[in-house]
């Protein structure tokens, strides 16, 4: 994981977070609240490491954003570590998602009221089993228009509000295990294994879609993101207090 640290729940009470004292950078594991942006976090850590040490900059960022809706692994990259982040977006990802069916959102998950309804009391489990063996392995996915892809510069979400009419291009994503943790009609608990670029709200609505259906996400955790844990992860609260 190359030559920065690793601040989780194992790293010491007390312990100094300065830049000066991991010059070649850390990487802080935090479990991203609800209703937060993942930039919300990356900002909140920075201010308050420039805050707490009086630095005028500090390099933060984080290693692959988490919708504002999801909870879970969220990788920040301090000072040095920035550097590695592009190489840590690029490994497997691990979810927990809830999919509820019968309808479907524009956005395809919560954020927006069900814009459609369809029957779901034909879905077993085992036909949900057999839709989801046909979407392991590479898969061309079509991203929400509500999502940070950019167009012409500009995230498509912010186009979609503004009232604009948006369309994306579907790309290639590679799922590599799911596996049914509960079913009870209309909602799915599921875990799921994937590769960078994967929208578990479009995995969502496929679902739905193989399954002659409608779909939607209306929960996500982020689980594992590379050789990071949500159990080993911090609070915004718990990276204060250190």
């Amino acid at each position: 994981m190359g030559q920065y640290s690793v601040i989780d729940r194992s790293t010491p009470a007390g312990t100094s977070l300065s830049p000066e004292v991991y010059p070649d950078g850390y990487v802080a594991v935090i479990d991203k609240p609800h209703g937060w942006t993942s930039a919300d976090a990356v900002r909140k850590i920075k201010f308050g490491l420039q805050k707490r040490y009086r630095l005028r900059n500090v390099k933060v960022g984080h290693a692959g954003t988490l919708d504002p809706l999801a909870t879970g692994v969220l990788v920040v990259c301090v000072g040095r570590a920035t550097k590695a982040s592009e190489a840590l977006q690029a490994e497997r990802k691990e979810y927990v998602a809830e999919v509820t069916f019968g309808a479907t959102t524009p956005s395809f998950d919560c954020e927006h009221e069900p814009d459609a309804f369809y029957p779901f009391e034909h879905i077993t489990r085992e036909l949900i089993r057999e839709a989801l063996d046909g979407m392991e392995g590479e898969q061309m996915q079509l991203p929400p228009v509500y999502s940070a892809k950019y167009v012409d510069g500009v995230r498509a979400y912010e186009r979609v509000r503004q009232g604009e009419q948006v369309e994306l291009k579907a790309a290639k994503v590679h799922i590599y295990a799911t596996e049914i943790i509960s079913y009870q009609a209309p909602v799915l608990r599921v875990r799921i294994e994937c590769g960078k670029g994967t929208y578990i709200r479009s995995f969502a609505r496929d679902l739905g879609t193989a399954l002659g259906s409608g779909a939607y996400l209306t929960g996500l955790e982020r689980t594992v993101s590379g050789g990071f844990r949500v159990e080993n992860a911090l609070s915004i609260q718990d990276f204060e207090t250190l």
